[in-house]
């Protein structure tokens, strides 16, 4: 894997997308017979060009070769790499559009037009009806994210919260009030379930 900087210091991967067309099947294929998906996303290079490039077809399957998508690090969204690489699946995400007229192919294509490994910017695109998908990260973009985080990323510790059963209690007078650790039948109070994070291409 190589990776560039550019001005002045700022961690640069230069990637590809592989998006696949596939035929559909069952009765919706009557009237929608291709979907289009993101199948892969690899390291660039000087050979592949910037000019979407057909892989492969067969009679239900074509996959498309889109390279020169350059991925930045930026100290201001250290968290939302931090969110991706602590997942169970870090993965890049990619934002793809369809063709509005052929260019290559004598049908419109799916683009991939930004490739990122921050959780915050898929979920951005995702909040702006974009189409995000995701697939995962390699072991060694992982590090490289991961030694980012590590530099750039604080995580904040949790303020411990003192347990209201060790509060004093007081009734409407002012006056303290004593409770009965013996459990009541027919009701008590429900815990409060913790908010997962905002939602996002891993799930």
């Amino acid at each position: 894997m190589t990776q560039t900087l550019s001005a002045p210091t700022r961690p640069t991967l230069e990637v590809a997308v592989i998006m696949q067309r596939l035929a559909n099947t069952g009765p919706g294929a009557r009237w929608q017979p291709w979907r289009w998906e993101l199948a892969d996303v690899v390291m660039h290079e000087p050979g592949f060009g910037s000019t979407p490039r057909l892989l492969y077809e067969n009679e239900s399957t074509q996959r498309w070769l889109h390279g020169g998508l350059k991925v930045e690090l930026f100290k201001d969204d250290a968290e939302g790499y931090y969110l991706n690489a602590t997942t169970d699946v870090p993965s890049w995400f990619v934002l793809w559009r369809m063709e509005d007229e052929a260019s290559v192919a004598d049908e419109p294509i799916a683009i991939p037009l930004i490739a990122t490994l921050s959780y915050y910017d898929a979920g951005r695109w995702l909040d702006a009806q974009e189409t995000v998908e995701q697939v995962p990260a390699p072991a060694p973009v992982l590090q490289w994210l991961c030694a980012f985080v590590d530099e750039h990323y604080v995580v904040e510790p949790k303020k411990r919260k003192r347990p209201d059963s060790f509060k004093s209690l007081k009734d409407r007078f002012g006056n303290p009030v004593s409770i009965s650790t013996e459990k009541q039948f027919g009701g008590g109070a429900g815990g409060k379930g913790g908010q997962g994070r905002q939602g996002g291409p891993h799930g």
